[in-house]
C-alpha cells in the first residue's frame, strides 16, 4: 500500500511541528502549510488523502480553506483542529464540508486516531463509490455522484458526511436507527464521545431536508434510541 499524505496547514509553529513529527513517526508522508492561502494552493495544486486544518489563521481562516476544498470537487477527508470549540463553530465547519473537528488543546493519541479511522473510512467502498445510479426512497431522491438529494422538487446539496448519514438512514427506513449504528456505519467506529459531533451533522442535515426543523416531517429523533428516516412527509 503507497504511503498516504497528509497535508497540515496550521499557524502556530509549536503546533505544526508537533504535528508534523508525529504523523511522520506514524508512517505517513508530511506536507505543511502556515497560513490558509499556502495551505488552500497546495491542497488544489498537489494530491493528499487527508488535511488537518487549523481554523484562525492570517491570509485566509479555516472555515473559507475548507469552503474553496469542497467546491472544487475535492473529496478529500478534513479534520479541523482549532481552539474554537464552540457548537456553532462546529457547526460552521461541518456546514464548510469538514469531516471531523477537534478542539485544541488535544491529544495527539486522538488525532492519530482520527486520522485512522478516516483514512480507513475513505479507503473503503462507500455507497458513492459503489454507484452511480440515483437512489430514491419515498419523497427522497439521493445521487451519489454530485451528493445532492431532491426532496419534493427541492435540491440540496450535502457535506460528504450528510450524504452517508442520510444514506444510512435511507437503508433502515421507517425503522430507528442508533447512535452507535450510525457512527459505525458513518465514521467506522463507535464513540460516546462523538455523539455530539454526529448531532452536530444531523443537526446540518436537518437544516437542509425539512421544510421546518422545529417540526420534522422526514428526520426524526427516537429518544434514547437515535434517529429515524420517514421517507414520506407525515
Amino acid at each position: 500500500m503507497s504511503e498516504k499524505r497528509i497535508l497540515i496547514v496550521d499557524d502556530d509553529d509549536e503546533i505544526r511541528e508537533l504535528l508534523e513529527f508525529d504523523v511522520r513517526e506514524s508512517g505517513y508522508f508530511v506536507d505543511t502549510a502556515c497560513d490558509g492561502l499556502e495551505g488552500l494552493n497546495k491542497a488544489l495544486n498537489n494530491t493528499y488523502d487527508l488535511i488537518l486544518l487549523d481554523v484562525m489563521m492570517p491570509k485566509m481562516n479555516g472555515f473559507e480553506v475548507c469552503r474553496n476544498i469542497r467546491q472544487a470537487k475535492l473529496a478529500i477527508p478534513i479534520l479541523m483542529l482549532t481552539a474554537k470549540g464552540t457548537i456553532d463553530d462546529k457547526t460552521e465547519g461541518f456546514d464548510c464540508g469538514a469531516d471531523d473537528y477537534l478542539v485544541k488543546p488535544f491529544d495527539i493519541q486522538e488525532v492519530l486516531l482520527r486520522i485512522r479511522v478516516l483514512l480507513r473510512r475513505n479507503q473503503i467502498e462507500t455507497p458513492a463509490s459503489l454507484s452511480d445510479e440515483i437512489l430514491n426512497v419515498g419523497d427522497i431522491t439521493i445521487s451519489p455522484e454530485t451528493l445532492e438529494a431532491v426532496i419534493v422538487n427541492k435540491k440540496v446539496k450535502l457535506t460528504p458526511t450528510e450524504f452517508e448519514i442520510l444514506y444510512c438512514l435511507m437503508q433502515h427506513f421507517n425503522n430507528p436507527v442508533t447512535l452507535a449504528v450510525l457512527l459505525d456505519e458513518v465514521w467506522g467506529y463507535d464513540s460516546n464521545e462523538d455523539v455530539r459531533m454526529l448531532r452536530v451533522h444531523v443537526g446540518g442535515l436537518r437544516n437542509k431536508i425539512e421544510p421546518d426543523t422545529k417540526n420534522p416531517k422526514y428526520l426524526h429523533t427516537v429518544t434514547n434510541v437515535g434517529y429515524k428516516l420517514t421517507p414520506f412527509a407525515q
